[in-house]
């Protein structure tokens, strides 16, 4: 019996998707749940898995092609027999999983290549070797001379990215405000608990804890912060879904933690390393990256002192932070060296004004300079 496999459905803000890297080759044996294709769209890679155990008998969508939802893009015949590694050597040459992914990376065609390994099959080091040495079979540029150069396409995440920055530049009046925090108490908190925290909760205190309760705090006070533009409407959240960025091979991605009020610090770090640990294989669904009513960035993990982020529409607002150092700072009239970091708020300019961009900053700098103080409520 022939089962179709089809793309699974898409978001209504994804149109298309484009398949990746298939798992299986013609002829393969497949167990039901096992993975068979990645399929990369705007927001997420997914893995469409077997509906059905048999033998994967068509491939009607290669790697590389645009999909939308629902379509059609293979077979499994749940009856058939899986072919012998010789018969597949006679249709088309059998790749590596290894080999697979290094020639997606490349933007080589692995199938026009001859494979080095048993039954012809292609290895890693064949797609390397088209890498290093291309020749007119391949789709990569070839380095010429003393300047060389690469043409290689944007993966659909980063066409998103792209499009996602330029709409925001392009619709919003973006400003940007800045501010000091002194770390110190932070940083004592945090050093006081640390080892009784993770003991207890099973996961390590942070500084990301610390950021979006801050954000939590300043956004109660502030609420138009919160709020997204619809037209010539203003629409006020009367939630706090906190999106957090997250750096990956990909690009960036920003999941999103939901009812981050109602959160603890425990749950908010767990969530935060469940998302970057997905991020990192690719596992991160549409909905964890969905929505959103305020985002912070993190750019000190990467050693950045100060930048200006952009916000990530429909959103008003983005929190920026940076590395943390030893400074020198003017305090009673005496020069101490504090830990700074220097926080940055980039905000839509049409619904927030400067007055309350900037209170709501200093009310980031009050729950982190004082704490103690604000998760007591007094």
């Amino acid at each position: 019996m022939l089962i179709e496999v089809k793309v699974p459905q898409l978001s209504e803000s994804v149109s298309e998707a484009t398949l990746l890297t298939w798992n299986k080759e013609v002829g393969d044996a497949v167990s039901e749940g096992e993975s068979l294709i990645d399929i990369e769209t705007d927001k997420v890679v997914l893995e469409l898995p077997a509906i059905k155990s048999g033998v994967l008998s068509k491939i009607i969508k290669a790697e590389g092609a645009k999909v939308g939802s629902g379509e059609v893009i293979a077979q499994i015949d749940t009856e058939g027999a899986a072919a012998t590694p010789m018969a597949k050597a006679e249709t088309a040459p059998a790749v590596t999983p290894s080999a697979r992914k290094l020639a997606h990376e490349h933007d080589v065609d692995a199938s026009r290549l001859k494979g080095s390994g048993k039954h012809g099959l292609v290895t890693k080091e064949d797609v390397l070797g088209a890498v290093q040495q291309p020749t007119s079979q391949i789709a990569v540029s070839a380095p010429t001379g003393d300047r060389p150069e690469q043409r290689v396409a944007m993966t659909r995440i980063r066409q998103r990215i792209a499009e996602r920055l330029l709409q925001s530049q392009a619709n919003a009046a973006i400003l940007t405000t800045f501010n000091e925090v002194n770390m110190q108490p932070v940083m004592d908190l945090r050093a006081r608990y640390k080892d009784a925290f993770e003991k207890k909760h099973g996961v390590k205190l942070g500084f990301s804890s610390f950021f979006v309760k801050a954000a939590v705090h300043a956004l109660r006070k502030f609420p138009v912060v919160n709020a997204s533009v619809d037209g010539t409407d203003v629409i006020y959240h009367g939630y706090f879904d906190i999106g957090v960025a997250i750096g990956s091979e990909r690009g960036l991605v920003v999941p999103i933690l939901r009812d981050a009020d109602k959160l603890s610090f425990a749950d908010i770090e767990k969530q935060i390393a469940a998302y970057a640990a997905r991020a990192k294989d690719g596992k991160l669904t549409m909905e964890e990256l969905t929505g959103g009513t305020f985002s912070i960035t993190n750019g000190g993990v990467f050693g950045s002192m100060l930048s200006t982020p952009i916000i990530n529409p429909p959103q008003s607002a983005i929190l920026g932070i940076h590395a943390t150092k030893d400074r020198p700072v003017a305090e009673n009239g005496q020069v101490v060296i504090r830990p700074i970091n220097y926080l940055a708020l980039s905000y839509d300019h049409r619904i927030i004004d400067g007055r309350e961009a900037v209170q709501f900053l200093v009310a980031i700098k009050e729950f982190l300079e004082m704490p103690g103080l604000v998760l007591l409520d007094l």
